[in-house]
């Protein structure tokens, strides 16, 4: 393989990295999507096109994969990763015990997202990425970008924000009508 495409691919696997953790809502998962990504991609080097985006056409293979692997689990995303009390020491418990709440509260949102919306926030929210980069790798109109991320965020506000404050939405409240 070409030093230059190898170090190029080293070098975005922190933001596919993030970008499978949200996928995912968790670190073991998200390291797994990675590494299939990356064996897909080095497997199938020949099906990139010189020229393209090798990091859209990655970002592509591990929404791919995700999907392939939503389809046939049938399963909910898991949950964001446990406690780990012993690199606690020191810190503020209540502080803690609110983040940890708030993370948990929001990777169980993500969850409950359609995966486009989820993938949409995991790129333009986690990753920092543009509206058009995200167009790119998802293969859609910036415009779709943008309505998708529009539904996900007052979705993620509805989950989230009433989860805190300990209120139950009813139907009607919630996106496209879903229930709790």
């Amino acid at each position: 393989m070409d030093d230059e495409i190898r170090e190029c691919m080293i070098s975005f696997l922190p933001r596919l990295r993030r970008f499978a953790y949200a996928l995912t809502g968790d670190a073991d998962a998200g390291d797994d999507l990675v590494q299939d990504t990356c064996v897909r991609a080095l497997t199938r080097l020949d099906q990139w096109q010189a020229g393209t985006s090798l990091e859209s056409w990655m970002f592509r293979i591990a929404q791919n994969l995700w999907r392939d692997a939503l389809r046939s689990r049938r399963a909910t995303l898991m949950e964001a990763p446990g406690d780990d009390a012993h690199e606690l020491a020191g810190a503020d418990g209540r502080i803690v015990v609110d983040t940890r709440s708030r993370l948990r509260a929001v990777s169980e949102g993500l969850a409950e997202l359609p995966s486009e919306q989820s993938m949409v926030v995991a790129l333009v929210c986690i990753d920092g990425r543009s509206y058009k980069e995200a167009a790119d790798i998802l293969e859609v109109p910036v415009g779709t970008v943008m309505s998708r991320l529009a539904r996900a965020r007052r979705a993620l506000h509805v989950l989230v924000g009433d989860e805190a404050s300990g209120h139950s939405p009813k139907r009607e409240e919630m996106p496209n009508g879903q229930a709790n």
